[in-house]
C-alpha cells in the first residue's frame, strides 16, 4: 500500500503569527500595559481620591439631600427600565429567532440601532417629539402631562439607550438552539405560555441574566441622553451621573469622587456576575455535553 504522502518539512514546521516567543511576550506585555493605563490606573484613581481624607469625609459625601435624591431616582429608574427592556428582548429575541416574516432583518436592524445612534442625539430626539415645541408638546401641555424635564422622560432615554442589551444577548443564542425543543413540547400539549416559562426561558437564562446586569450598569450610568431630557434640575431630575457633574464642578472633587465609586462598584459587580455567569454556563456544559448556552 502507498504511503501518505508527507508534507513538506517547512509546511509542517510553521508557526502561526504571534507564536514566537519574543512577538507574544510583546503582544502581552502591550495589552497589559495599555490596559493598566486606560482601565485600571482611572478605576484606581477613583477610589484613590475617594478616600484621600479618611472613611469620615467619603461617609460625608453622601449626606447632602441633592446626593440621596439622585441615588434614590437612579435605583427608581434602574428598578423600572431593566424589567421593562427584559421583557421587550425576550420579546423581540422570539420574534426574531423563531419566525420568518417579511421585514425580520429590518427588525433586527431596528433593535441594534441604539447601538449605532449617539446617547445625546437620542436625547435630542426625544426633545423635538415630546418637548414643549416639540411634535406632541402642545398636545401633552393641554392635558398637562409632563416628560422633559421630569421622570418619564429619563425613563424614555433610559429605554432607549440599553433596549438592545438584552435582545443582542438572547438573539444569536436562540436561533442556535433552533426550534425543535419547542416544537417537541407542542406535541406533549403544551400551550406558547408553559413552552416559554419551561423550555425556552431556561435554555438561555444565562445570557439572559448577563443581559440584564449589562442593561442594569448601562441604565445607572447613562449620562448623554439623560443630560439633555432631565433639565440638570437639583433634587429633582438628577441622576448619579448627573450629581457627580455637578459636585466636580461645585469644586466638591472628594464628593464626586465619592459618589463615582457607586457606578464603579456597579461595573465591577456587573464584570464579576459575568464571570460566575459564564463559570456556570461551562459547567452546566459539560455535564450535558452540548455547546455552550445550550
Amino acid at each position: 500500500m502507498a504511503s501518505e504522502p508527507r508534507l513538506p518539512t517547512h509546511t509542517r514546521t510553521r508557526i502561526r503569527v504571534g507564536d514566537g516567543a519574543l512577538t507574544r511576550r510583546l503582544l502581552i506585555g502591550g495589552v497589559l500595559l495599555v490596559t493598566a493605563l486606560i482601565v485600571i490606573a482611572p478605576l484606581a484613581a477613583i477610589f484613590a481620591h475617594a478616600f484621600r481624607q479618611g472613611w469620615a469625609a467619603y461617609l460625608a459625601s453622601f449626606a447632602s439631600e441633592d446626593t440621596r435624591h439622585a441615588i434614590w431616582l437612579t435605583l427608581f429608574v434602574a428598578v423600572v427600565v431593566v424589567p421593562i427592556n427584559v421583557g421587550f428582548g425576550i420579546a423581540a429575541a422570539w420574534c426574531i429567532a423563531k419566525f420568518r416574516f417579511t421585514g425580520r432583518n429590518l427588525l433586527v436592524a431596528l433593535v441594534e440601532l441604539p447601538f449605532s445612534i449617539s446617547p445625546i442625539i437620542a436625547g435630542v430626539a426625544y426633545l423635538f417629539v415630546y418637548g414643549a415645541q416639540g411634535l406632541l408638546g402642545p398636545w401633552l401641555q393641554e392635558h398637562d402631562i409632563k416628560i422633559m424635564f421630569a421622570v418619564p422622560g429619563i425613563m424614555l432615554a433610559s429605554l432607549f439607550v440599553t433596549a438592545p442589551f438584552v435582545a443582542r444577548e438572547l438573539i444569536p443564542l436562540m436561533i442556535a438552539q433552533g426550534s425543535e425543543e419547542e416544537e417537541a413540547a407542542v406535541t406533549l400539549g403544551a400551550g406558547g405560555w408553559r413552552i416559554l416559562t419551561l423550555v425556552t426561558l431556561p435554555n438561555v437564562r444565562f445570557a439572559l441574566l448577563y443581559g440584564a446586569a449589562l442593561c442594569n450598569a448601562r441604565v445607572m450610568g447613562e449620562f448623554g441622553a439623560v443630560s439633555i431630557v432631565s433639565g440638570n434640575i437639583r433634587g429633582q431630575t438628577n441622576t448619579l451621573p448627573l450629581q457627580i457633574e455637578l459636585l466636580y464642578q461645585d469644586n466638591n472633587a472628594i464628593a464626586a469622587f465619592a459618589v463615582a465609586t457607586i457606578l464603579t462598584a456597579v461595573a465591577l459587580f456587573t464584570l464579576v456576575a459575568k464571570a460566575i455567569i459564564e463559570r456556570l454556563d461551562a459547567a452546566r456544559t459539560r455535564a450535558l455535553g452540548g455547546t455552550p448556552g445550550h
